[in-house]
């Protein structure tokens, strides 16, 4: 039973688990909802589907295929350091699957940006998306809109009017919108910055001696050809 649930077995399982949750509900908005169509579930809690070509939560200051590429090499990135801690066996589980959440969100949202475009048709506010032939979709393939939904209003009041710049303003705290893909990513930040400082420090620590032993060896090596000569 525990060679069936080994660490590695179990990041790739929620890896998978994660990106194909994802996947089922931005499908599942992307082919029942008009562009800004929403959906209210509390005073608090809407599914709006909106659509944004940059990073978690709609920033968007980063070129659309710079920020794609971006995406797959940071992903490959944080698969080469799963799997290296994997084979250790040297690190926490929470650790891992921390790292799993971060690299599924990642992963979820490259999906959008490569295959959407290829085979959807375009969202608009009147007209919901539908499936059509590979490479007959909206975008060419690294270009698509990543698929957001979950918004929350947690408080929206209108400002006193005596505040300094902002007064009568419309006031919306946390409206960013966002989606599970984002939340993994968000969660498994904030969860090694909270709780996994210590493999953060070793990570730090180890390139740094990566570093001394490279520059080690290349004295070494000088050394060795001036004797030689």
């Amino acid at each position: 039973m525990r060679k069936f649930f080994s660490k590695g077995k179990i990041v790739c399982l929620i890896i998978f688990a994660a990106i194909i949750i994802d996947q089922v509900i931005k499908i599942a908005v992307k082919t029942n909802m008009c562009l800004h169509e929403s959906i209210r579930v509390t005073d608090w809690f809407y599914i709006l589907f909106i659509e944004n070509n940059g990073m978690a939560y709609g920033m968007t200051f980063i070129n659309k295929l710079v920020l794609s590429l971006f995406r797959i090499v940071a992903v490959s990135v944080l698969g080469v350091y799963i799997y290296r801690l994997v084979k250790k066996n040297e690190v926490r589980m929470g650790y891992l699957v921390c790292l799993a959440m971060v690299t599924a969100g990642a992963a979820g949202n490259i999906f959008d940006c490569l295959f959407y475009g290829m085979i959807f048709s375009e969202s608009q506010p009147f007209l919901v998306s539908s499936f059509v032939g590979w490479g007959e979709g909206y975008a060419p393939m690294l270009m698509g809109k990543v698929v957001d939904m979950f918004y929350f209003p947690l408080i929206e009041t209108d400002l006193p009017q005596w505040l300094p710049f902002w007064g009568g303003d419309h006031f919306i705290f946390f409206s960013p919108i966002f989606n599970f893909a984002d939340s993994c990513i968000s969660v498994g930040v904030v969860a090694i910055l909270l709780f996994y400082r210590k493999e953060l420090a070793q990570l730090s620590l180890s390139d740094d001696k990566a570093e001394k032993a490279e520059g080690d060896d290349k004295a070494e090596n000088a050394e060795g050809d001036g004797k030689t000569e």
